[in-house]
């Protein structure tokens, strides 16, 4: 039977030319209603009492990065970092693997749409996604960027998603480590994404690949981070690892939401790769986070979430499944949205570190050096009961705040990031959202009103013309007053009662950040070192 390319009417390319034969149905750019319709048809999920479509992501519940790999060949062999985040396969491995993912197809009814990732159009990826999972689509019209009939009707592919759970990889025959795989394939411009559920294979699988085409071929700088704008049209950007407060605090209902996770920064602007947002709900409350509570209503979904016994309600609480519970949605859900989503050049950027030593100031100022070097390094700490057997603050390192999705060295991105910093003269603070007074099990977590009053001073230019002083083992500037902020409390030793066990707990935090960088120093110029923290 001829494949049944449904709903075809706005698109000039049929899947039958990305090599994809199907004996069922295809179903193309269905509306989040069509798609909510099908996901409760196929018992893919369930709808929550505020119309959000409930479904799990099966065995995976996070991303798997030991089982992401690019393929090795003639673009990507001399361009590409090797080594544990970019773990190489070969071309004949792909293309048999890629084959088999085209026969398990030829039986499944598959969802197919097409859209953009990033804003700017001279940057744009243009995406065909396949999914076997009707839920997985309506997360793809979620998170990327949705065409006009206009541009659907002069839609020229650039980049294919193929993303089929139920087709599992043989490590033997396939040269997977497992039975999951997603594969990135620059010259054939396929991601493969198969034995895993897990829907943010597919987000973090584009931004790998803008992480590589945007700085290597466009010497634009691909950033892991959070955006807003103020209402005098100044951008400020937002970097922090997982629970540094990178989402609540570019939250903020006086300033527009560029976007929550992903962005470039051009020669003239900030734009967003994204069309949604992809948060996390462990813990969810109106009171705590009432944007992003609000934003989940029909046409979200939220991952891996319990009802409360009895009802349609949502338990955020529940963790039985995961940590990890998430809700995606458009980003038209957030009332304070920026649409298109794209700001002018950042006037000021923030470093988020959540320091469980309680050894880094609660914000200071870098200098160019500095804020290279920090970006590079990426450190935030982990506390006692994020992580299976940690028991004490352990320090943690990710290089330009996301190395599992960079596949270029981070040395080029932290240049590319040091020059525009300093053609724009741009602003760049650390930020510790962590421990003051002693570290974690001593002192106590910094107030939130206090950051929210330093990030606001420092985007209002009440930090402009303060005196600063030099931190003894980091060198950065910390301000001696900020308003809305005890002055003691800017001052991470001050707030110490044992100042020696505080000078011994800074240098050791400083020793860290010395080791990590042993394996960039090779790669780093003389002005990156020169921000390192001084033994």
């Amino acid at each position: 039977m001829e494949t049944q390319d449904l709903l075809l009417q706005n698109t000039t390319q049929k899947l039958s030319s990305l090599g994809i034969q199907t004996s069922k149905h295809v179903f193309w750019n269905l509306t989040p209603a069509e798609l909510v319709e099908h996901s409760l048809q196929n018992d893919e999920g369930k709808l929550t009492d505020v119309g959000a479509l409930m479904a799990d992501t099966g065995e995976f519940t996070g991303r798997s990065p030991k089982d992401r790999f690019i393929v090795l060949d003639e673009q990507t062999k001399d361009s590409v970092w090797w080594g544990d985040i970019n773990i190489p396969i070969s071309e004949e491995k792909f293309d048999i693997l890629h084959q088999k993912m085209l026969l398990f197809l030829e039986q499944k009814d598959l969802y197919a749409r097409q859209a953009f990732a990033g804003v700017d159009p001279r940057y744009r990826l243009n995406l065909t996604v396949v999914n076997t999972l009707a839920w997985h689509n309506l997360f793809c019209n979620n998170m990327f960027l949705r065409p006009s009939k206009e541009e659907l009707d002069h839609f020229v592919s650039d980049f294919t998603i193929i993303c089929a759970p139920e087709f599992e990889a043989d490590p033997e025959t396939d040269g997977t480590r497992q039975k999951n795989f997603a594969i990135i394939n620059f010259t054939k411009r396929i991601l493969l994404i198969g034995g895993t559920a897990y829907a943010g294979e597919m987000k973090k699988g584009i931004f790998s690949i803008l992480n590589y085409i945007l700085p290597y071929q466009h010497q634009v700088l691909s950033m892991h981070c959070s955006a807003n704008k103020g209402a005098n049209g100044d951008t400020a950007v937002f970097f922090g690892l997982s629970g540094t407060g990178k989402t609540t605090l570019s939250a903020d209902p006086k300033r527009a939401l560029i976007g929550d996770d992903e962005h470039a920064w051009t020669e003239d602007s900030v734009f967003n790769f994204e069309g949604g947002c992809y948060a996390k709900v462990i813990d969810l409350s109106r009171e705590k986070e009432p944007q992003i509570w609000d934003a989940i209503k029909f046409g979200a979904i939220v991952e891996n979430t319990r009802f409360y016994s009895g009802t349609r309600t949502v338990d955020y609480t529940n963790k039985e499944v995961t940590e990890n519970t998430r809700t995606s949605y458009p980003i038209d859900h957030i009332s304070n949205a920026l649409i298109p989503s794209e700001a002018g050049i950042p006037k000021n950027i923030f470093f988020l570190t959540a320091d469980a030593f309680g050894v880094i100031p609660p914000i200071s100022k870098l200098n160019k050096s500095q804020a290279m070097y920090h970006f590079i390094s990426g450190y935030t700490a982990k506390v006692a009961g994020t992580e299976v057997g940690i028991t004490e603050p352990k320090t943690t390192f990710s290089a330009c705040f996301g190395a599992a999705f960079l596949p270029l060295h981070p040395t080029q991105y932290a240049a590319l990031f040091g020059e525009k910093m300093e053609k724009h003269q741009v602003n760049v603070w650390l930020v510790n959202t962590g421990w003051t007074g002693g570290p974690y099990g001593v002192g106590n977590r910094m107030k939130l009103a206090y950051t929210r009053a330093m990030i606001t001073a420092a985007l209002e230019g009440d930090l402009d013309n303060v005196g600063y002083r030099k931190h003894s083992v980091f060198g950065v500037g910390i301000p001696e007053t900020c308003p809305n902020v005890p002055d003691e409390v800017l001052s991470p030793r001050a707030t110490w009662d044992d100042k020696i066990a505080y000078d011994k707990k800074a240098r050791e935090l400083g020793a860290a950040f010395i080791q990590n960088f042993e394996k960039y120093k090779d790669f780093a110029s003389e002005d990156i070192l020169a921000g390192a923290p001084n033994l």
